[in-house]
């Protein structure tokens, strides 16, 4: 599935098998989870993406060579000579690349991935299961090492990431409280399922103040909202890649020692980590599938809010 220009429905075409260059993998795409940074691309919410791309960055396949079961994320490459790289912050590199944007993706039959930036898939995982975990899984766990030893956590926006990092959370004894768009019913409910002590509307206040908050939904007025609910030195960590302009807010909000963090990308390590508890802690997600075909269809399901749990694209 092509994207020809931001805004516009991807087209199915065909296109041929890439060629690895050295030190790359073919890779049979055997299925490939929707992420809300898919939306942000295809949007135009994210500059300047490679075109025309295939867009695509949790992607669990197999190794055309060798039939080794590997995931591929949406940090695609790195210089690993500039200053980030060189002190363990690599997702901060300037001239990275990232699939499904500036690499192309796994929204196909095969890819092609740097081979330093593959992982092996636990083998009690379907490609199906381990598709979120290579971008929800990897992101949120990253998110969720800034939220610190918490022990009240709100997830703002309870979606691929929040489901699976509430399995955590309640795995390690802390407690979890779930927002959604106020009205979701449904949403909230699923996060009661995957282990939400609470779950409410954006706008309700919680029945204890928080600890930390992570937000994975795109709006910025949440920061705000967020900062009223936790406590003096609370974090609010910002999940994703792209948000709407934050609102001013009064001093006092922030006073106290909150703070306020973003996450940028991923690095290596959150991965390996994250595929490590994977190993210990079942994480279970609820998935919905389409056909590559039908790939639009997700994009617009995850679009219209229209989706529980996880999109993923099967070939």
């Amino acid at each position: 599935m092509i994207l020809k220009r931001p805004g516009e429905p991807l087209a199915l075409a065909d296109v041929p098998v890439p060629k690895p260059k050295k030190g790359e993998l073919l890779i049979r795409v055997e299925a490939c989870a929707v992420c809300r940074t898919d939306l942000h691309v295809a949007d135009g919410e994210l500059h300047n993406p490679k075109l025309p791309l295939i867009l695509g960055h949790q992607i669990a396949g197999r190794v055309e060579s060798t039939g080794e079961r590997v995931g591929v994320p949406w940090l695609g490459w790195t210089d690993g000579i500039c200053r980030y790289c060189m002190t363990g912050r690599e997702n901060l590199c300037d001239r990275a690349l990232f699939s499904g944007y500036t690499l192309d993706g796994g929204y196909a039959e095969y890819c092609v991935a740097d081979e330093r930036f593959v992982f092996p898939l636990p083998d009690s995982y379907s490609a199906e299961e381990a598709a979120p975990l290579l971008c929800a899984g990897f992101i949120g766990f990253r998110a969720l090492r800034m939220a610190g030893d918490a022990s009240r956590i709100g997830f703002y926006g309870f979606g691929s990431s929040a489901q699976i990092l509430a399995q955590i959370v309640r795995d390690e004894g802390r407690e979890v409280y779930a927002f959604t768009r106020d009205g979701d019913t449904a949403a909230q409910e699923f996060a009661r399922k995957k282990g939400a002590l609470w779950a409410g509307g954006s706008s309700d206040r919680p029945p204890h103040v928080l600890d930390a908050a992570i937000i994975f939904a795109p709006v910025g007025s949440l920061v705000v909202t967020a900062l009223r609910n936790i406590v003096k030195g609370g974090t609010v960590v910002c999940a994703g890649i792209h948000m709407s302009d934050i609102p001013t807010f009064p001093y006092e909000l922030l006073w106290g020692e909150r703070a306020i963090r973003s996450v940028a990308n991923l690095t290596r390590l959150d991965g390996e980590e994250l595929l490590t508890r994977a190993r210990k802690t079942r994480i279970v997600t609820e998935r919905r599938m389409f056909p590559l075909a039908e790939a639009n269809a997700a994009l617009n399901a995850l679009r219209s809010g229209d989706i529980v749990g996880t999109a993923v694209i099967r070939p």
